[in-house]
């Protein structure tokens, strides 16, 4: 019974830990909803907190469990530090490139021209992008924060990775315009994301420069390039793309870029640059070696 709930070092198993977090997470978002009617009444909307107050609660599980293992924040992935954000920075700067190349390859292959959004305006840009902060910050949090991290230690990189990426992908299925070669093609590219990011994380061993791909990949694919994000088009681009009647799975639809082959194509070239680049906590590691 013993080896069920401790390992040998006497110190509760990883996969118990991701139950205790999910727990948490799920009573504070099951406690959240029951307060959803009352913001309405209000007139406050729901995109309005909504993503905020998940955040806030899967930060709050991250605080308890690390709390309760008697580690900080940072095991968890959260060095705030000035490289931390220097690391935000990179990746956003990394994940609007790779959504960049993904539209240049339609646009190079005669699917897409754009023209001006005569509804664009800085304030809609700045707010998009206060936006998907938070929707970077939530998703990564829960997807690669101390959950995916427990499941690392548990059960090993890959099968975290590949197991995380079809929750990821499966998270998604609900989305509008998922119907059709969109769903084959945007399920595929969302699970590569999420090798894509999973990757970003182990090359650092922490969340910084996944939540920055994270962010430039839909800021620039919804507020720059007018593309739908993962099926929502609420988000007006600085531009607005001209589709060229070419099919679905070349375009990805209303969903957007990412549910097109040449965001598959990105993607994966995405991946290819993580998987060659050593990484900065490998380089971290060796120069502490050396210096010791």
């Amino acid at each position: 019974m013993g080896n069920l709930f401790f390992n040998s070092e006497k110190r509760l198993r990883n996969g118990w830990w991701a139950l205790i977090f999910l727990l948490i997470l799920m009573a504070g978002l099951g406690s959240f909803r029951t307060l959803i009617p009352a913001f309405k009444r209000f007139g406050i909307r729901d995109g309005d907190w909504v993503i905020g107050v998940m955040f806030s609660l899967s930060m709050l599980a991250t605080l308890v469990c690390t709390r309760l293992r008697k580690e900080s924040m940072a095991s968890a992935g959260w060095q705030l530090n000035r490289r931390w954000g220097m690391d935000v920075a990179k990746g956003t700067l990394f994940g609007a490139g790779v959504m960049l190349l993904a539209a240049g390859l339609l646009w190079a292959f005669g699917g897409v021209t754009w023209e001006l959004n005569p509804l664009r305006s800085l304030r809609a840009m700045s707010l998009g992008f206060l936006v998907f902060i938070m929707v970077a910050l939530w998703e990564e949090n829960l997807f690669r924060g101390f959950l995916f991290q427990r499941l690392i230690d548990g059960i090993g990189e890959w099968p975290t990775q590949i197991l995380l990426a079809l929750l990821f992908a499966m998270g998604h299925w609900g989305n509008p315009g998922m119907q059709g070669a969109v769903k084959y093609w945007a399920t595929l590219d969302i699970a590569l994301a999420a090798v894509f990011l999973g990757l970003a994380y182990l090359r650092t061993r922490s969340l910084a420069l996944p939540i920055g791909i994270h962010l430039g990949w839909n800021w620039t694919q919804g507020n720059v390039l007018g593309f739908g994000v993962s099926g929502t088009t609420s988000h007006p681009g600085w531009i607005r793309p001209i589709f060229n009647g070419k099919p679905e799975w070349m375009s990805g639809g209303t969903f957007g870029i990412e549910a097109s082959v040449f965001g598959v194509v990105a993607v994966l070239i995405g991946i290819v640059v993580l998987w060659k680049w050593k990484g900065s906590h490998e380089v971290l590691a060796e120069a502490d070696q050396q210096a010791n």
